[in-house]
């Protein structure tokens, strides 16, 4: 194949251009404000099921509290009772019956009232923990809002170059032979580099030096005729920083 020297030198410019849309879409699939979001958003996640696993606890200490508290009144509720009965008693035995009942129900008062205050304790540091892990979590989203922002921003100036850089790419396609430009697509989609800069002897693409029989096949080449580069498949551009 044969295409002007000059087309064939305008390849590095294109090569220059795939290299950057590369780069920016590694850039793109790894951005670190991602990861960041990524990191915040797990946390959150952790945080939420602390919060329910946290909040079914303090339900049910609630639920023991209520029975307790319920237990409780209805043991007052049996000596206010008994009292009145006692206090109208007409026999000496009533009167010593209602009082041993009475004296019975204040020890099972004492008791549920101790269990009431311990069940009361475990509730309150139950609402603490809840608190704070709902204060966790709603800090955590705020710096998600922030970082999630980040993101948007990173993706909006990288999409921005992208675009440009397909547009400078479309223009210079347009401007060049189409069989050279084929050529250049199918060595670049084979193996990962369409053209390379033959610079001091050096193919650029590869970075290993040409030997002398394929420097000489390269010097006695016509100017405008289309050479690969040994090393790397793609086509090898010479320029006045070739060294031939």
């Amino acid at each position: 194949m044969k295409a002007d020297p000059k087309a064939q030198e305008r390849l590095l410019e294109l090569q220059a251009l795939d290299l950057r849309g590369v780069q920016l879409a590694k850039q793109e699939r790894e951005l670190p404000e991602r990861a960041a979001l990524e990191t915040l958003s797990a946390e959150r996640q952790t945080v939420r099921t602390d919060l329910a696993s946290t909040a079914g606890v303090l339900e049910d200490a609630r639920t023991e509290l209520a029975r307790t508290e319920s237990d409780v009144a209805l043991v007052e509720a049996r000596i206010a009772k008994d009292s009145e009965r006692m206090m109208g008693a007409t026999s000496a035995k009533d009167a010593s019956g209602f009082e041993h009942e009475i004296e019975s129900l204040r020890r099972r008062q004492a008791d549920l009232e101790e269990i009431e205050l311990a069940v009361m304790e475990r509730v309150e540091e139950h609402e603490a923990a809840v608190a704070a892990l709902e204060a966790r979590a709603a800090a955590l989203t705020e710096e998600i809002d922030g970082a999630q922002a980040l993101v948007d921003e990173a993706l909006a100036r990288i999409g921005a170059e992208r675009s440009t850089v397909a547009a400078a790419r479309a223009e210079l396609v347009a401007a060049l032979p189409a069989d050279l430009v084929e050529l250049y697509e199918r060595q670049r989609s084979r193996y990962g580099a369409g053209a390379s800069l033959l610079r001091r002897g050096v193919s650029e693409a590869s970075g290993v030096a040409l030997t002398g029989d394929e420097l000489a096949k390269v010097k006695s080449a016509a100017p405008d005729d289309v050479l690969m580069c040994p090393s790397s498949e793609a086509i090898l551009v010479r320029t006045g920083e070739s060294g031939l």
